[in-house]
């Protein structure tokens, strides 16, 4: 956006207690040749909202204010997530409090020690920050002199200590998503098994996430996740691997199983050049394999020039040959999410590794994600119960042995939260999760899908983009992101992210039907239901149909969706029954469904509170009463 003169436009994000210095700071940029849009220049009787939709959406540049006060402005948040998205972002401390959740990656300029002059460093840093953000210097440039700014433009130039000057505005997440490479950016690529035997290709995929996961540990590195980085490997050479990526670097290797030992090969390559930075072959025993993960990371990150977090290896690990190869068997299987038996033949590799070593923490998570998965997915409602108790159970084991392992206080709270239906039980250990796993994209997805249910909507947004960011060719992170998106109020930007994730995958489950579901919220009914009769699973889809049907007024296909949801999925969709009678307006009989469906178990009722399709129960007491015995109010 420039002015009619050609001036480039600046939006400027403030909260209102910071309204002075806001008024001030746009001062000094309008002396510098800048047009500065902010909420002061509203016109009368315009309104609010649409304005500030527009001139952000216009803006050459954002320029966010960060203070305690606009940490806690959802306004503030959601302006600014749009800045970083656009790639427009200059973040300015007032107060030098820590930026939210989704905003600490970036450096944000320090004005503690300006003193009011035009020339002054942190002046500056703001000016070349907003050339970098619109690539452009101003159209008109005022005269720069050595003269003092006034008193009050001084104050405004001013504030609290922050976390350091002005650096580089390009992003990691919009350097992988438009082509770029960010800087420490790296691509674990799997690693070769030369064994010559198939059956021992666990062994290599497990080194391969386990170095994938030390290296994750390092703050100074971006490392992709695992589903972008396969996907990726069939890109050609090196070179045209890092461009699809967008990663600086390419780690990658070969193993072979020799009796109890094992030879590794690693290499790590230059993605600008395609040629190798270094490599390194090591031998060690079977049973030093966690202690060898780490060893492979600090090498790396050495070759690198960064500093590792730490020289401890990976926690929850074993030195049980045993252990680790069941643990690798039934992890391959998991993964794979096959059916119900490959589930359950996994969760026997799990029991068998954890008979092997009992103090075995990664296997004790593992275990619990399955168990929880089953009951989640395809178990019965008699089911339920016993295997969400013994998740529980295997979490909690996991946390207790190896207290900061990011997948155990996973499993514990995603047991807690599906299986209790316990919010508040469940928050502690997702808020961990987050801690230790905060270079994990599928922690990070998971972690946004909880808090989107928090009703924090700006934080499961920011926390799905760094997701997004570490694994920006993985269908299930971009279904999660038009989850969020949906469950935030939002279903405009929700289809785009659900129709990335079926371009990855068109078969995968529920994302038809939850575009489906964007789409009848926008009143696109004929796209709505070719969304749904795409759906694979029949409750999402019947469902889907039945409130769809509702809307056009077609009563046969109301009732016969109904009727088959009902005689196909029974108790297993109560909490879709309900979603159906809320929007055919039988308050009364969905609330029964709805208490019927806590006293099973059903894990539907984690997306109570912030479900559209619930929206007419509202105001109902025993609605209010539900959301509260599980802990969202």
């Amino acid at each position: 956006m420039s002015d009619v003169d050609g001036q480039s436009a600046i939006f400027l994000s403030y909260a209102h207690a910071d309204k002075a210095r806001a008024q001030r700071l746009a001062a000094a940029l309008e002396q510098a040749g800048y047009t500065v849009w902010w909420d002061a220049l509203i016109e009368g009787g315009s309104r609010f909202t649409q304005s500030i939709d527009e001139a952000l959406e216009r803006a050459d540049a954002v320029i966010v204010l960060w203070s305690r006060s606009a940490v806690d402005s959802d306004w503030v948040r959601d302006e600014a997530s749009i800045a970083r998205d656009r790639r427009r972002l200059v973040p300015v401390s007032l107060d030098g409090c820590t930026p939210p959740l989704g905003f600490r990656q970036y450096q944000t300029i320090n004005f503690a020690h300006e003193r009011g002059r035009a020339q002054a460093a942190e002046f500056q840093s703001v000016l070349r920050a907003v050339e970098v953000a619109i690539n452009q210097a101003p159209a008109k440039p005022g005269p720069v002199s050595d003269a003092p700014l006034s008193r009050r433009m001084a104050l405004a130039l001013a504030g609290g200590a922050t976390v350091a000057a002005i650096g580089g505005v390009a992003t990691w997440r919009g350097d992988l998503l438009s082509g770029g490479r960010t800087e420490g950016s790296l691509a674990v690529l799997g690693f070769k098994n030369l064994s010559g035997d198939p059956s021992q290709d666990y062994l290599s995929a497990g080194l391969t996430e386990q170095v994938r996961t030390a290296l994750s540990r390092v703050p100074a590195l971006k490392v992709l996740a695992a589903t972008s980085s396969e996907a990726g490997k069939s890109a050609g050479g090196p070179k045209e691997i890092a461009g699809k990526l967008g990663v600086e670097n390419l780690l990658d290797g070969s193993i072979q199983r020799l009796g109890e030992r094992v030879r590794v090969a690693v290499t790590l390559t230059d993605g600008r050049t395609g040629f190798a930075k270094w490599s390194q072959s090591l031998d060690r025993q079977l049973t030093d394999i966690f202690a060898f993960q780490s060893e492979i990371a600090r090498l790396v990150a050495g070759a690198m020039s960064v500093q590792m977090a730490t020289d401890e290896p990976v926690t929850g690990g074993t030195r049980n040959v045993r252990a680790y190869e069941e643990y690798l068997k039934g992890r391959a299987l998991y993964l794979a999410a096959k059916d119900e038996a490959s589930d359950r033949q996994a969760m026997a590799h799990y029991e068998v590794a954890l008979g092997a070593d009992p103090n075995f923490a990664l296997a004790h998570a593992a275990l619990s994600r399955v168990l929880a998965s089953l009951a989640a997915s395809r178990a019965d409602s008699s089911e339920l119960k016993g295997l969400y108790d013994r998740a529980i159970d295997e979490a909690n084991k996991a946390v207790q042995i190896a207290p900061k392992l990011a997948e155990g206080q996973l499993a514990l709270g995603y047991a807690l939260f599906s299986g209790r239906l316990d919010m508040k039980a469940a928050r502690p250990a997702y808020d961990k999760a987050a801690k230790f796993g905060a270079g994990d994209a599928d922690i990070l997805l998971l972690y946004g899908l909880f808090v989107v249910r928090l009703r924090r909507f700006v934080e499961a947004r920011d926390t799905i983009g760094r997701a997004l960011a570490l694994d920006p060719l993985n269908p299930r992170t971009w279904r999660a992101a038009g989850m969020i998106d949906l469950y935030s109020g939002r279903p405009r930007e929700a289809v785009p992210r659900l129709d990335r994730a079926l371009a990855l995958n068109p078969s995968m489950s529920n994302a038809h039907a939850l575009k489906g579901y964007a789409l009848i919220l926008l009143g696109q009914w004929d796209e709505a239901r070719k969304a749904l009769d795409r759906e694979p699973t029949p409750m999402f889809r019947l469902a889907g149909l039945a409130i769809l049907a509702g809307k056009i007024a077609d009563p046969a296909l109301a009732q016969s969706s109904f009727d088959e949801l009902v005689a196909e999925e029974g108790d297993a969709a109560l909490y879709q029954q309900a979603q159906v009678l809320a929007q055919s307006g039988r308050s009364s009989e969905a609330l029964d469904r709805l208490e019927r469906a806590r006293i099973v178990g059903d894990a539907g009722l984690t997306a109570l509170a912030t479900d559209p399709f619930m929206a007419p129960l509202a105001k109902e007491p025993r609605y209010r009463a539900l959301v509260r015995s599980i802990g969202f109010a």
